[in-house]
């Protein structure tokens, strides 16, 4: 089974040792579940909600249905938090949450290295999805436009899938260890 971000389906076996034990039925109610946790799968949902809206109003855009004013108007505030929340995200997980599980259970290290590598292959992605929006927002002043919006919804589909696939992982190696242990014993709270 291939870990690539782009390619993989999910977790093998071996990474899902807590997970089957705790699968995502059983989450919400759970008495481990604390604040912290909530926050983070808030702010996951955040990212899926937002890059939804991205999408959407990118398909918009492209459809004729949003004027070239007003998608701006509403895209780029937006695009911006998206993309900063998600860098600052990534970089509390990788310098705060990260080192923390991998000290609770050697049985996921590589399930971490692989979230980290994800990290990097996402980063990659946001300096293209920033790169095609602003060739988009360029466009909107001259020729290209239709060739622009297309490359825009390209590396941003191409970011959004890998996206997805990853927070998904991501939450189903943690949640699992932090309903396991505990927050308090995690040293998240």
């Amino acid at each position: 089974m291939t870990l690539d971000l782009n390619q993989r389906t999910g977790w093998p076996d071996d990474l899902k040792v807590l997970l089957e034990r705790y699968p995502r039925e059983v989450w919400p109610a759970h008495q481990n579940l604390g604040q912290t946790a909530r926050f983070w799968l808030q702010r996951h949902d955040m990212f899926r909600d937002l890059g939804g809206a991205l999408r959407s109003a990118t398909s918009q855009f492209r459809e004729g249905v949003v004027t070239p004013p007003d998608f701006q108007a509403w895209f780029v505030p937006r695009l911006q938090f998206f993309l900063s929340e998600l860098h600052a995200h990534h970089n509390v997980e990788d310098y705060s949450y990260f080192p923390l599980f991998r000290l609770a259970d050697a049985r996921l290290t590589r399930g971490f290295e692989v979230l980290e590598n994800d990290h990097e292959v996402i980063h990659d992605a946001i300096a293209k999805v920033a790169q095609a929006a602003n060739d988009l927002l360029g466009a909107m002043q001259k020729d290209g436009l239709q060739r622009s919006a297309d490359h825009y919804a390209n590396v941003s589909d191409q970011l959004l899938g890998g996206l997805i696939r990853h927070l998904s992982d991501e939450e189903d190696l943690i949640i699992p260890l932090i309903l396991d242990r505990g927050e308090d014993k995690l040293g998240l709270s």
